[in-house]
């Protein structure tokens, strides 16, 4: 059986840690209303008293109701400052100055992380906080995050966790129920879910990546997701003149 109490104590040092090496005030990261960015609002109000959790609307109705208020639930059971900023005019003048030309969903649904990438990381510069990531190592071996916007972080304590850990790690918790139980959703458009959009579901996710057997129509989902996705992974490429 997992041992959850050991894995607190060494999740909240190194947050500690982090924040010792870099000389940081504090932690800053989006509070989502969704599992993994409550599991990290946690583990980092255990860490420090300095955590700020930025809830960020931006367009979607989801995001002003359930992702708001179970966002302000989380914050509430672990104490953490809450900062609401809405992007919601904000991407509107983006499109704007763009021409109204971005019409793929591609383009469309990356603007909304991008922009709370933005905002954490001015928030941080100001406070002096390091942006904390949120993104679990199922949505990363999926690459199912936004280049340089869910995927950037100055840190991230739960990237190896899958999205099962992160379950059982927010129960052990007492995360409120709500939060655990709710579709996962990255919220950018309308009745969005991870899994529906993915067309593979967290548990053969996981199950794949324990090296377990899943059905071909999962696994061939996964490996081309996962292919198509290495460049989120690494720095980009640069010319050198010493090849």
């Amino acid at each position: 059986m997992r041992d959850w109490e050991k894995e607190k104590q060494a999740r909240v040092a190194f947050i500690r840690e982090m924040l010792v090496k870099t000389g940081a005030k504090g932690v800053v990261f989006g509070n989502s209303g969704g599992k993994d960015s409550a599991l990290v609002a946690a583990l980092s109000s255990f860490a420090t008293k300095n955590v700020l959790g930025v809830i960020m609307p931006c367009a979607s109705k989801r995001n002003f109701g359930e992702d708001r208020e179970d966002g302000l639930a989380v914050a509430a059971k672990y104490g953490v400052e809450t900062m609401v900023v809405d992007l919601t005019e904000v991407r509107s003048t983006l499109l704007g100055a763009v021409g109204n030309s971005l019409t793929t969903k591609g383009a469309l649904s990356n603007i909304a992380p991008r922009l709370r990438m933005t905002t954490l990381y001015a928030i941080g510069a100001e406070r002096g906080y390091l942006v904390a990531g949120t993104g679990n190592k199922s949505e990363r071996y999926m690459g199912y995050f936004t280049k340089w916007g869910d995927g950037a972080c100055d840190f991230n304590p739960i990237a190896d966790l899958t999205a099962t850990e992160v379950f059982d790690f927010l129960r052990y918790l007492g995360a409120p129920e709500h939060v655990v139980t709710k579709a996962p959703s990255a919220g950018l458009f309308e009745g969005q879910t991870d899994e529906s959009e993915m067309g593979v579901t967290y548990a053969e996710i996981d199950a794949y990546l324990r090296g377990e057997k899943v059905s071909p129509e999962a696994e061939k989902i996964i490996e081309k997701y996962h292919k198509s996705s290495l460049h989120k992974m690494a720095l980009p490429p640069v010319f050198s003149e010493n090849k």
